[in-house]
């Protein structure tokens, strides 16, 4: 399948993918989704997709005028090539929009097999001669190394031909080279868990006690000195879209689906205003203030206008600092089709109008942001406001309309400020 007509008019936004979940969440906001299946994927620790639902998953993304990108950029070994040709005939039959490769006995693969291909940035492009190698190979797009300066992807984007270019605009970083780390394999003592095989357990998001013993000197003690802020570059599209960048590329495909929503629409309402001449400091304010409601490690720029300095490392927390946290305020009884509307009973807390809660689904593909518009409970209509639930003997069954179909057991949540 050729890729959408528009996409070398426009920015392509691409997100990450964790489950269907996060599929629901995207579609209609993101030009491309990525994704891995169960094994070849650099985030094995994610849900990933089983090899049966490939078919299903780009069928999903092309009737919704999204293209589907296929994750196999792991290093492959010897024993390894009969379950990526496996993979990879997969991927042709559900007519994937591309694979995102970089081991070049993967690539010759998805070459003979007609398959167009992205370069991952675990292969670290990082100039011009080696970017139009890569071209020369027959690559569709180059994922820019991360290390890289706006002038120098400028420049190498200038003398390519045809092939696209693509960088990250928003999420985790590595303090490592385009990803490529041995740090959890040795910690771990073990190849079984090397960031290379997609099976980081992130030990640069620890604290950590380093001794010169050279100079007989504590350097750090107990400090999160390699755990890197997130990339967040929002304020930035303009420029990065001036560059010529083809593709902007968020990072989270182990994130909750209501980070991968909120991150996309975000950067998708970004693109659009720069298109349509209206990217305002004032929008620009509020998409910040949005992305710090979801996970994050606090924002930096990564290498995009020099190199990162001390002040672009989380020492502080190993984890998420906003001060927002997805709490579970009851579940889904029952769906009515023909009235649009669900019964839910309401665990914990309250619900008024123009409140705005999640519903997910646990073992189901449900994932539904709804503003409240309506409440009844038993005959009371017109409500504004429910009873505050504080214990099990107070739970309340409470009406509400919903935009989409749910199914029974399905969770409700709220962001609610810590």
């Amino acid at each position: 399948m050729e890729m959408m007509s528009d996409s070398s008019k426009k920015v392509e936004l691409m997100a990450p993918l964790k489950n269907y979940k996060s599929l629901n969440a995207v579609l209609g906001k993101a030009d491309a989704v990525y994704f891995g299946v169960e094994s070849l994927n650099m985030r094995m620790y994610s849900d990933n997709f089983k090899l049966e639902e490939l078919n299903n998953i780009v069928k999903t993304c092309h009737d919704n005028n999204t293209n589907a990108y296929l994750t196999t950029n792991i290093i492959i070994y010897e024993n390894e090539f009969p379950l990526l040709e496996q993979v990879l005939d997969k991927a042709v039959n559900a007519e994937i929009d591309a694979v995102i490769i970089h081991d070049i006995g993967a690539i010759q693969l998805a070459k003979e097999k007609g398959l167009k291909f992205h370069i991952s940035t675990q292969a670290n492009v990082s100039n011009s001669q080696t970017a139009l190698f890569y071209e020369s190979l027959g690559a569709q797009r180059l994922i820019l190394a991360r290390e890289l300066s706006l002038e120098q992807i400028k420049e190498i984007k200038k003398k390519l031909n045809k092939t696209e270019v693509e960088t990250f605009v928003h999420g985790a970083q590595c303090t490592s080279i385009s990803g490529r780390c041995y740090f959890s394999a040795e910690i771990c003592q073990s190849q079984d868990y090397s960031a290379n095989r997609g099976k980081c357990v992130q030990p640069c998001r620890r604290k950590w006690r380093v001794y010169d013993d050279q100079n007989n000197e504590l350097l750090y003690d107990g400090v999160f000195f390699i755990n890197a802020k997130d990339l967040c570059m929002i304020e930035y599209i303009p420029k990065l879209i001036e560059a010529k960048i083809d593709a902007f590329k968020i990072e989270g495909r182990m994130r909750d689906p209501i980070y991968i929503e909120e991150t996309t629409s975000c950067y998708r309402e970004a693109i659009d205003a720069y298109y349509e001449n209206t990217f305002t400091e004032e929008k620009i304010n509020d998409w910040l203030k949005r992305l710090n409601k979801v996970y994050n490690r606090g924002f930096s720029t990564g290498f995009y206008f020099g190199l990162p300095k001390g002040s672009e490392i989380q020492r502080d927390f190993d984890g998420n600092i906003s001060n927002y946290k997805k709490i579970e305020i009851g579940k889904v009884l029952n769906y009515f089709p023909e009235k649009k509307a669900a019964k839910i009973l309401l665990t914990s807390g309250s619900l008024k109008l123009k409140d705005e809660i999640f519903i997910i689904g646990t073992h189901t593909e449900t994932y539904l942001r709804q503003e409240i518009n309506s409440l009844q409970i038993k005959q009371k209509k017109n409500l504004t406001e429910t009873p505050y639930v504080s214990s099990k003997k107070e739970r309340i069954t409470v009406g509400i309309i919903v935009d989409k179909p749910v199914k029974k057991n399905d969770k409700i949540f709220k962001l609610q400020q810590q």
